[in-house]
Parts: C-alpha cells; sequence; structure tokens
C-alpha cells in the first residue's frame, strides 16, 4: 500500500488519470475541511438536541454527545495511522509523507453522515430520508473526487477514509438504536408521563 505490492500501481495509474486541479475540484476538496464540515455536525448536534429536550427524551443528550465524540475519534484514528503509514503524496503536492488515510475525507464522512444518521428519524417521508441521503453520499463522493482531481490524495487515501468512516457510523448506528429500543421499551419521560 505504501510503496509496493498489487494496488500501488493500480492507485497511480488512476491518480494519474484523475488529476486536473481546477476551481471545481478545490471547492469539493474544501467541503472536507474541519472549518466547513464540523459546522454542519455541530447545527445538526444543536437541533437534534434542542428537540429532544423540547420533546421530554429521556436521555436526551445521548445522540448528540455521541456524534460529537466519534466526531473526535477521527484525528485519533487517523493522525496514527498517517504516521504509521508515512504514504508520500501524489507529484502534485509537496514533498511530505502521512497522506495516507484521507484526513479531509474521514472528517467530511463522520461529520456529514453523523448529521444525517441523526436526522433521519426525525423526517417523516420516505422521500425526504432518500433525499438527505443522497445528499451525504454527493457530498462525501465530491470531496473523494475534489481530493483526488486536485492531486491532493491518492484514490486509495479516499478509499481507505471512507472504509473507516463507514466503520464509525455503523457502530453510531448500531449505538444509538440500541438505546432507542432501550429507552421506548423503558419508563415513560417524566415530562410526557401522567400527571
Amino acid at each position: 500500500m505504501v510503496t509496493d505490492g498489487p494496488l500501488v500501481g493500480l492507485d497511480e495509474t488512476a491518480s494519474r488519470a484523475l488529476v486536473r486541479p481546477g476551481p471545481l475540484s478545490e471547492l469539493l476538496a474544501d467541503l472536507g475541511n474541519v472549518q466547513v464540515a464540523v459546522p454542519v455536525l455541530l447545527a445538526a448536534l444543536g437541533y437534534i438536541t434542542w428537540r429532544h429536550r423540547r420533546t421530554g427524551t429521556d436521555h436526551w443528550w445521548l445522540p448528540g454527545v455521541s456524534a460529537a465524540l466519534l466526531m473526535a475519534l477521527v484525528p485519533v484514528l487517523v493522525i496514527p495511522l498517517k504516521v504509521l503509514t508515512a504514504r508520500p503524496g501524489t507529484p502534485a503536492v509537496p514533498p511530505a509523507t502521512g497522506y495516507y488515510p484521507s484526513g479531509h475525507t474521514a472528517t467530511a464522512a463522520v461529520a456529514y453522515g453523523a448529521a444525517a444518521l441523526l436526522l433521519l428519524p426525525l423526517l417523516r417521508s420516505a422521500g425526504t430520508r432518500r433525499a438527505l441521503l443522497v445528499l451525504c453520499a454527493a457530498l462525501n463522493l465530491g470531496v473523494g473526487f475534489g481530493l483526488t482531481r486536485r492531486g491532493y490524495h491518492w484514490p486509495l487515501d479516499v478509499l481507505a477514509s471512507w472504509c473507516l468512516g463507514t466503520l464509525l457510523l455503523t457502530a453510531l448506528w448500531l449505538f444509538l438504536s440500541r438505546s432507542s429500543r432501550r429507552t421506548s421499551a423503558g419508563t415513560p419521560s417524566r415530562r410526557t408521563g401522567p400527571s
């Protein structure tokens, strides 16, 4: 993966075919910046927390805190992997190492994915839920395409971060599903219980 192996040649060939820097690729790559993706997640966290608290949901804080902790886990996982692999960048970036996996891709995957997971239960129609998932996928595909098109990352850097993001978001979804089943099977909320 880093310097030799069956995927390196394929990765380099794909990168040579994809790299065509331009304003659109720069814009798409920027959607993976912490300054862009994390505020989107924070807005979703704020809304979901306010909504659950207002409706008297037991453990109203749990979804927001869980998603925030998951976002904080991204650099804890990505930075050691970058150091461990010390993969050099593409010819389009200054000589350096630490490009695998892509931190921007992981940030976008978890921020946009967690925001979508938190908002999905609040949406009533299947069409609206589907539109939210399509938007989330489009944002993440756009970030990955922008990063590889601009030459900031090799395609496998992006793919590795999508895999990591999938694992983290699956863990969040399973945790939130279990906690909501326990809450709904437990005692009624003090706010909505009999008076």
